[in-house]
């Protein structure tokens, strides 16, 4: 009072009207009031960064150093000037009580805004907390952050509301309920949002870092974000897919995290054998076979067996269709069995298994079911295409042949064929003449 009475009573001795001195005197001490707030807030912002840097470099969690990262004393910092500003009010505007009033209520509602920031810098410096900790690194933190922000602005903005228009916050809120039905419709997609978090999390559906394929929006990658509102996906040409988390429980997508958490992953695909190359194996055609050292003496015993059950019955096998027979086809798929079976990449305490699929109009298929000991995906893509390389190149050894489609190659010889009864025709045709 006594420097505001001094300045007043100055430009009243300086022959200043009444109301002219009035103004000025608050507008004077309004500018005054502001300098002297920059002044203690740059003060004491630099005091508690300067304490708070001191303190974290003596503690060896990094928990400080993300509350500094995140402005959190910053923000802080603000809070004692807003305090000091508030104090003074009532004697810069002695003379304007609406002036007053509607002042007060902007530093009211600016402190509002004040919390909104230290809570939020603070949810913050949790959040980057949260995600360094190894049980808590795959968990949708952003998810829960943001639920807890929505509801502070929505307090925040309510209580704002209610200083502005004088209402209290409790009838103000009830007031609200007659238009809950245009909020729902505005929030939406944010309550679907935090409902599919909420069900995400729970029912560990997808963790940061878990590879997912989903069709439907065409992800094919790891989850690198889940937040409220959507999930972030890298796929494997580095582009990034964006998905609505409520779309995780209301469609189907693949989660690839049982075979990363497995023991090997799995290797299943065929050869398709063509039905006219398959045939009965003849006692020579075993004899040569048995050059193949992985089936060798499986050869030999099965051969042995096959013999002593024919004689055993007066099989006559002047028709090898009579009695026990070996296949040419049934002999190579116990050579990829055994083949499989022996090779490096392949994971042999999981299941290994080379089985005969239904005929199909593109032949009958031999399939490989195994899984790779090295998971990682350039390796896999390696050990698969090494096991089938052997494998195709070993077809014809048992006088087999994969099927393929017709082509261009495959009419040649026909097409020659047809040339040369045409020239036949055109040379009878002119001796007759």
């Amino acid at each position: 009072m006594g420097f505001k009475s001094f300045l007043y009573d100055y430009l009243i001795a300086s022959g200043m009207s009444v109301t002219a001195a009035q103004y000025l005197n608050a507008a004077l001490l309004t500018v005054g009031l502001l300098i002297i707030a920059i002044i203690i807030d740059l003060i004491i912002k630099k005091i508690i960064i300067q304490l708070f840097a001191q303190f974290a470099s003596r503690t060896k969690t990094n928990f400080d150093d993300l509350l500094i990262k995140n402005k959190v004393p910053r923000n802080i910092a603000h809070i004692i000037p807003l305090i000091i500003v508030l104090e003074l009010i009532p004697t810069v505007y002695l003379d304007f009580p609406y002036f007053e009033n509607m002042v007060f209520k902007g530093l009211q509602v600016f402190g509002i805004i004040l919390a909104l920031w230290v809570a939020r810098s603070l949810l913050n410096a949790l959040r980057d907390y949260f995600k360094i900790l190894p049980n808590l690194k795959d968990k949708p933190i952003d998810s829960y952050i943001q639920v807890f922000m929505i509801f502070a602005w929505i307090v925040g903005i309510l209580s704002a509301f209610a200083i502005i228009t004088g209402i209290e916050f409790i009838k103000f809120l009830t007031g609200l309920g007659a238009a809950s039905a245009v909020i729902l419709l505005i929030f939406k997609d944010t309550i679907l949002g935090f409902v599919a978090s909420i069900q995400v999390s729970i029912n560990d559906m997808v963790r940061i870092g878990d590879w997912i394929t989903f069709e439907k929006y065409g992800a094919d990658g790891d989850v690198i974000e889940i937040n409220l509102s959507t999930v972030k996906v890298q796929n494997f040409d580095l582009t990034i897919t964006t998905i609505p988390t409520y779309a995780l429980i209301s469609d189907s997508f693949k989660n690839w995290r049982g075979m990363t958490d497995s023991d090997g992953r799995r290797i299943k695909r065929s050869l398709s054998i063509k039905l006219d190359s398959i045939t009965y194996l003849s006692t020579d055609q075993v004899n040569n076979l048995k050059s193949i050292q992985l089936i060798s003496d499986y050869l030999e015993t099965r051969q042995n067996d096959i013999e002593e059950y024919n004689l055993s019955n007066n099989i006559n096998k002047d028709l090898l269709l009579n009695g026990r027979n070996l296949t040419n086809i049934g002999v190579f798929r116990k050579y990829m069995q055994t083949y499989i079976d022996n090779h490096s990449g392949v994971n042999k305490d999981m299941m290994i298994m080379v089985r005969q699929l239904a005929p199909t109009s593109q032949g009958i298929p031999i399939e490989i079911y195994a899984f790779s000991s090295d998971k990682r995906w350039k390796n896999y893509e390696y050990i698969m295409a090494d096991i089938f390389d052997h494998l195709i190149a070993a077809v014809p050894y048992f006088d087999l042949e994969i099927f393929e489609l017709p082509n261009n190659s495959s009419f040649k010889g026909i097409k020659k064929e047809l040339v040369s009864k045409d020239d036949i025709r055109e040379m009878l045709d002119n001796s007759n003449m």
